[in-house]
């Protein structure tokens, strides 16, 4: 091989390994071109010669890719190795050197999605990097936002996601831990009761001014805190605020509600009409349960502005906050009201409908936990914001499923065809291309199989019937006559011969593969029912997770390409 040709073949397989998909002609000779400027002269022998590398590439399999990558260009390999291994890295936590407590602090408002994934896995990361507790704390303190349900779904679903959960705590199961230290708030003078009308207190805060009841006496604000608490007070009449500055360039951070009364909304777990607001309760307990770093939004620093003043009336040394940037996802609905009108309409199956963005859909779709967090971890938390690929997410599952997958074959939209010119025979395709000692499987030729109906819509004369032969196309009048054109996979691919999936007729189940944008019906190899729940490749299609087997065949849901 000379010089040319080996160069296209070490850069294709590098882009076929980095990208996990079959390289394109252009990149591959615009890389090569632009590292090695002593070979442009030929360029036009390199776009005669890059079909055939890249027909070579693509018919190695992953881990065969690997293989001849690292016996002609090892230092690419390394390097690349190094480079994934970097991707995951995560800036150090400050004081962390004796281990640390960390927490995930969901609202119980329904199933985890992939916008919890984040906050979960860099907490999770850390707490396995330095040691420490991890505490997964049920913020559900506000009747509105709790769905019975959740209080099931959310411990599942971060179980799901294998964080190292030390202990749970539901911050419903702590209100009077949280009225004591309002009442020590009160005696301190950091707080007072307030019965302002809402929009009375919107205008002095505005105007940087005093409400009346911010000049009461101690005892007065104690005296009306246990009347709030006695229920003598109307949802909306009292809140207690926290005492800050009144000059603040801020209005928000001005006397913020830390208590309010709610009594048009029962709660599932306790019998209550006060409860906290969310800045108060996550000071107290960050503080109690001895968090030493935060790790969540930018939309939150707000809110740390607010807890750092009750960190300061109590005389408490914060943890370590860090917010990271606004994290996008386009093409999926992550708005938990949202996703409950739809799935009460019937627009949506239920959370786990594969359409939807909650951790459930992805496990049924058969989305590893590893890749999720692998993927969270590649984003980091850095402080910009960013636009969360799903590609990303599907590369980093694919590392993960592409070594264990069984390869088997589905036929969408199958049309019966004729081979003429063929003897019987059995073909026997490898299980694993990248690990032939899993064996192999055996599928029939007798003349008749099925195959895709689109194939017979290529403008193209010849096929080649995977690990079979090379096959003529009928003519425009009938496309299902085909035939035998000879075994020589070389000649196929010497004439751009599209490799078909085919099944035998009658050696099949019925299939349904379910995908976000619409079901596709057709027939796979009966072997895939013994794959339930696991995920496989209908190769030439993607990787799926095979659902179920019933009586009417099998259901698959397409796990990605």
């Amino acid at each position: 091989m000379d010089d040319l040709a080996e160069r296209l073949l070490v850069h294709a397989l590098e882009n076929a390994v980095k990208h996990r998909s079959t390289p394109r002609g252009g990149a591959i000779i615009g890389a090569v071109m632009g590292r090695y400027p002593e070979l442009r002269s030929r360029a036009q022998e390199a776009k005669a010669l890059i079909d055939g590398v890249i027909a070579e590439v693509d018919a190695l399999s992953h881990e065969e890719r690997e293989a001849r990558l690292a016996s002609l260009a090892p230092e690419l390999l390394a390097v690349r190795e190094e480079r994934v291994r970097d991707r995951y890295a995560l800036p150090p936590l400050p004081d962390a050197e004796n281990g640390v407590v960390m927490r995930f602090a969901p609202n119980p408002s329904g199933p985890l999605h992939l916008g919890h994934a984040r906050a979960a896995a860099l907490n999770d990361a850390y707490v396995r990097r330095y040691g420490g507790r991890y505490i997964l704390r049920i913020e559900d303190t506000d009747p509105k936002r709790v769905d019975p349900a959740a209080y099931e779904t959310v411990p599942e679903d971060i179980a799901w996601l294998e964080c190292a959960i030390t202990e749970t705590v539901f911050q419903s199961d702590r209100l009077e831990t949280y009225y004591d230290y309002a009442r020590r708030l009160i005696e301190r003078g950091g707080a007072y009761l307030c019965t302002c009308e809402n929009e009375r207190f919107r205008e002095l805060r505005q105007a940087k001014r005093a409400c009346p009841c911010r000049s009461q006496e101690t005892e007065e604000s104690l005296a009306r805190f246990e009347a709030m608490l006695a229920g003598e007070y109307a949802e909306g009449e009292a809140s207690l605020r926290v005492r800050t500055d009144l000059e603040h360039p801020d209005p928000a951070l001005r006397d913020f509600p830390a208590f309010r009364v709610l009594t048009s909304t029962l709660h599932p777990r306790v019998d209550a009409t006060v409860y906290p607001l969310m800045n108060f309760s996550v000071a107290i307990d960050d503080h109690l349960l001895g968090c030493t770093h935060v790790i969540r939004g930018k939309d939150h620093i707000a809110n740390t502005r607010r807890q750092q003043f009750i960190y300061d009336w109590f005389g408490w040394t914060p943890p370590h906050f860090r917010h990271y940037g606004r994290m996008g996802i386009e093409g999926v609905v992550l708005s938990t009201s949202e996703m409950r009108a739809g799935i009460a309409e019937g627009r949506y199956g239920g959370w786990d409908d594969i359409r939807l963005g909650t951790l459930r859909a992805l496990a049924r779709r058969g989305i590893r936990p590893e890749a999720v967090k692998r993927s969270m971890l590649a984003i980091g938390c850095g402080e910009t914001d960013i636009q969360y690929s799903w590609e990303n997410l599907f590369a980093e599952n694919r590392q993960l499923v592409d070594p264990e997958a069984d390869r088997l074959w589905f036929v969408p939209e199958p049309v019966t065809v004729e081979v003429t010119g063929a003897m019987p025979q059995v073909s026997r395709p490898l299980r694993h291309p990248g690990d032939p000692a899993r064996g192999t499987r055996e599928l029939g030729f007798d003349r008749v199989v099925l195959v895709p109906k689109d194939e017979l819509d290529q403008d193209v004369s010849m096929l080649r019937l995977k690990d079979l032969f090379n096959v003529r196309m009928g003519t425009d009048q009938d496309r299902t006559r085909f035939t035998y054109a000879g075994d020589d996979l070389a000649e196929a691919r010497a004439a751009h011969a599209p490799i078909v999936q085919w099944l035998p007729l009658g050696a099949t189940l019925p299939c349904t593969l379910c995908r976000p944008e619409g079901d596709v019906h057709g027939v796979c190899e009966p072997a895939v029912a013994e794959k339930v729940d696991r995920v496989i490749q209908f190769e030439r299609v993607g990787f799926v997770r095979v659902d179920s087997v019933g009586p009417d065949g099998v259901v698959a849901y397409l796990t990605h390409r």
